[in-house]
């Protein structure tokens, strides 16, 4: 019975967030067959914020270097060590815990939302082109 995996928890893992955000930016970049389309674009809500600077464009390039980012790292060789070196000593096994527990909810939250804005993106560009009708 070791193998039943409770599909509530599953659903709110690490893990399910990230290949839910992996899958959607991968359908999102399977759907955009041409890019330069969404330049110029406002992301919905951003053309009435003042000072928006990012185009559905330039979302579409976020979104698939965060992805790429989760698949491939960030830091290589030397980076690496140098990143290690400057990260704040723990003061104990309980803040270590703490901290993990904050940055895991963030991060999950956060790739939430980044899902959503890939899903988004892969329908408002269905618009744009007249596919509105394809399947989701």
């Amino acid at each position: 019975m070791l193998q039943i995996v409770d599909s509530y928890q599953q659903k709110h893992s690490l893990f399910h967030a990230m290949n839910r955000f992996i899958g959607a930016v991968n359908n999102m970049d399977q759907t955009v067959l041409v890019p330069s389309l969404l330049r110029d674009v406002p992301w919905e809500g951003e053309a009435r914020r003042p000072g928006a600077q990012r185009d559905m464009h330039g979302y579409y390039a976020l979104l698939k270097s965060i992805r790429n980012d989760i698949e491939w790292g960030v830091l290589q060789g030397d980076e690496r060590k140098k990143a290690t070196s400057a990260e704040p000593e723990g003061d104990g096994d309980e803040d270590l815990e703490q901290l993990f527990r904050y940055h895991l909810r963030g991060l999950h939250a956060v790739l939430g939302k980044l899902t959503g804005k890939a899903n988004v993106l892969t329908n408002r560009y269905k618009e744009e082109i007249g596919f509105a009708s394809w399947g989701h």
